[in-house]
């Protein structure tokens, strides 16, 4: 090399060191995005899949009702699977939580082809379950991969999976802020991880801007009828908040203690979702109805343009409960959609406001109370029925959150900041633990 040629690489060295230096955060930006085009990518185009099937086997279902008699045969095939060649990825949301907390060995990419198709079989069969636990395990499973190709440390990894977290709940229900802000917010109450902003964000845009490249459809749902902000519909607002917070408790409470019973009764587990199975097909063909089977959408939809009775969000939630509980897989939060929208349309019985508002905000109020999650709820209402019902479903989420109290449907996840000073001794923990 010339002294010429060395002079100018000496420059160039220092014109980028200087850059560099002056723009610090670049790096950090440059490397997440495109780790984030990566996981927005892959798990988007997960997520579609995952979507048409689920429509798909939903839809064979409903012209095909004689399958439900099968659900308690296919339970057993699904809990044989998980018992004999799936146990290290059983524990499903809970071990991405776990490894946000205290990062391990790399979560097996096999989680996300077994989860994906112990739901699709759960709803084929009628059962009743949702599809953002299935959302999150195929993200994460996939996205943890890209740890040793990057050569992440245990912060980066982290941050990875809070991103994956982000881009699964995003892209499966088309609510890329939502999903951010729940990813940043699910493992640890009262407490957001800053330096994950970016890449969480990233990831969940650029995933549900995959799942529309594919033309994917998301259920739009239409609020007619908002009122004017006085005090009456803000107090109303938060007696809503009230009902919709110990709901979430409720269901919190009754489904971990219906599965410590299921564990406690049948200690052999595939055998587990063979009761489970027989509960809900027996159910089912008695009620001479699949209104509460499967994600229930029809319904939701429904609650929002009527108002509804009382009994359906109590019998969703039960045949809920008895579905996971036995070990069936999905997710919990579609169901929860569903008991707190028809909740919110019958209590339009009693509480002056529309049957349509109440809806929307039970359907994100029960969702935040039971994930603790009120952030990521106030924003989901916002993308889905529109800035106008902002304040209205931020009371409700709120009030849910308060209320709803040390519960969880996710045992791992720990609390940061208590909801009340009384429980200071409670930080660090995950509910697990108490």
């Amino acid at each position: 090399m010339s002294k010429h040629q060395r002079t100018l690489s000496h420059k160039a060295t220092f014109h980028t060191r200087f850059f560099f230096r002056r723009f610090p955060a670049l790096p950090y930006l440059l490397k997440w995005l495109c780790i984030s085009l990566i996981i927005g990518a892959l798990v988007g185009t997960a997520s579609v899949g995952f979507l048409q099937s689920l429509e798909w086997v939903t839809n064979f279902r409903e012209n095909h009702i004689w399958l439900i008699a099968l659900l308690p045969i296919a339970g057993f095939l699904v809990g044989l699977l998980y018992y004999y060649f799936g146990k290290d990825v059983e524990a499903g949301n809970n071990l991405l939580l776990e490894n946000i907390h205290e990062p391990k060995e790399t979560i097996p990419f096999k989680m996300a082809p077994f989860v994906y198709l112990g739901t699709i079989i759960t709803h084929f069969f009628g059962g009743s379950a949702g599809r953002e636990g299935t959302a999150l395990q195929m993200a994460g499973a996939i996205a943890d991969q890209l740890t040793k190709p990057f050569k992440l440390d245990k912060c980066e990894r982290k941050i990875l999976i809070i991103s994956a977290i982000a881009a699964g709940f995003g892209s499966v229900f088309g609510t890329p802020l939502a999903g951010a802000v729940f990813g940043l917010e699910v493992f640890l109450i009262g407490r957001i991880r800053y330096n994950a902003i970016f890449p969480a964000f990233a990831s969940a845009i650029l995933a549900d801007w995959a799942t529309n490249l594919w033309n994917v459809k998301h259920t739009h749902y239409h609020i007619d009828l908002i009122p004017k902000l006085e005090f009456l519909p803000i107090l109303y607002s938060i007696l809503a908040g009230i009902a919709f917070g110990i709901c979430a408790a409720t269901f919190s409470k009754v489904i971990h203690w219906a599965g410590s019973i299921f564990k406690a009764k049948i200690k052999y587990p595939p055998f587990r979702p063979v009761i489970g199975g027989i509960i809900v097909a027996i159910a089912v063909f008695a009620m001479g109805t699949t209104r509460y089977i499967g994600l229930g959408i029809p319904t939701i939809v429904e609650s929002f343009e009527m108002q509804l009775p009382l009994y359906d969000f109590a019998l969703k939630m039960i045949f809920t409960i008895v579905t996971l509980s036995a070990g069936f897989k999905g997710g919990e939060v579609t169901p929860l959609f569903f008991i707190g929208a028809t909740l919110g349309s019958a209590l339009s019985l009693f509480i002056p406001l529309p049957f349509g508002l109440l809806a929307g905000m039970g359907f994100v109020a029960v969702f935040a109370g039971a994930t603790n999650t009120p952030f990521a709820c106030m924003l989901m209402g916002i993308e889905l029925f529109g800035a106008e019902c902002g304040i209205y479903v931020a009371i409700a989420c709120v009030v849910s959150y308060l209320l709803s109290g040390n519960n969880s449907i996710y045992t791992k996840q720990r609390i940061g900041e208590p909801k009340n000073k009384r429980f200071g001794h409670l930080s660090d923990k995950s509910f697990s633990d108490l």
